[in-house]
């Protein structure tokens, strides 16, 4: 049976990156997305259902990053139809889409929402610090702070692997269920704090989806110290 592991037994190194001196901020190349990575860094991480965006849509997305990278290599302007295209599959509107309900929306099962819920909680205080999450019915939204000496990539791999191990023999379906990306942002101040948490919390009226019940914030004096750097002791 799969389980939460714990940081002795998460050895997956990140390949081809320096150990940062604490306060570095590096940037790490996975699959098709950067990742920047901090000790102790204060993150908003998102991760969808595998079926959640429409296969046209990642390829849009795909190709909005293609041409952005042959931009900057060519140190060349958009053209246009490169910033319609760009603009069309940003992230604001990604997640309209997703917000839409597309896919089997697993998360919606009483069973699935209560498993990612407890795996998001059963590390908290020990290898990172919950400040604010919300699951919604096809994908999570997570911000917390690392504590010295973890890993976000080992974090956000823990949560995956073990609730696609769990939420497919409970629902008695195989193959994928997340998709392979996340999507993270290190947030640097506590104005971008504030604005991530409302987005968090807002995310279920948003939607449509009234008395949703996982969606959770720290309290009042967790939030207020959540963006210093001291904060993030065991």
């Amino acid at each position: 049976m799969p389980r939460l592991t714990g940081p002795a037994d998460t050895n997956q190194g990140v390949h081809g990156a320096v150990q940062p001196r604490f306060g570095e901020v590096r940037i790490r190349q996975r699959g098709r997305l950067p990742h920047w990575d901090k000790e102790a860094g204060l993150y908003f991480v998102t991760f969808r259902l595998a079926d959640s965006i429409p296969r046209g849509v990642v390829q849009k997305i795909v190709e909005r990053h293609r041409i952005l990278e042959a931009a900057k290599r060519a140190g060349a302007n958009l053209s246009p139809e490169q910033k319609v295209l760009i603009a069309q599959y940003s992230p604001g509107k990604i997640e309209e889409c997703v917000d839409r309900g597309i896919g089997a929306c697993w998360l919606r099962d009483p069973r699935i929402g209560r498993l990612v819920s407890d795996a998001l909680n059963f590390w908290h205080g020990e290898r990172y610090r919950l400040i604010a999450w919300c699951v919604m019915p096809n994908h999570v939204h997570v911000i917390f702070r690392l504590l010295p000496g973890n890993e976000l990539a080992d974090i956000v791999q823990n949560w995956k692997s073990f609730t696609a191990s769990e939420a497919n023999r409970i629902l008695r379906r195989s193959g994928a269920f997340w998709q392979r990306e996340y999507y993270d942002r290190l947030i640097r101040e506590n104005g971008e704090l504030d604005r991530a948490i409302q987005y968090v919390l807002s995310n279920p009226q948003r939607a449509g989806l009234r008395n949703w019940k996982w969606v959770w914030c720290a309290g009042g004096d967790a939030r207020a110290t959540a963006g210093r750097d001291a904060g993030a002791t065991r």
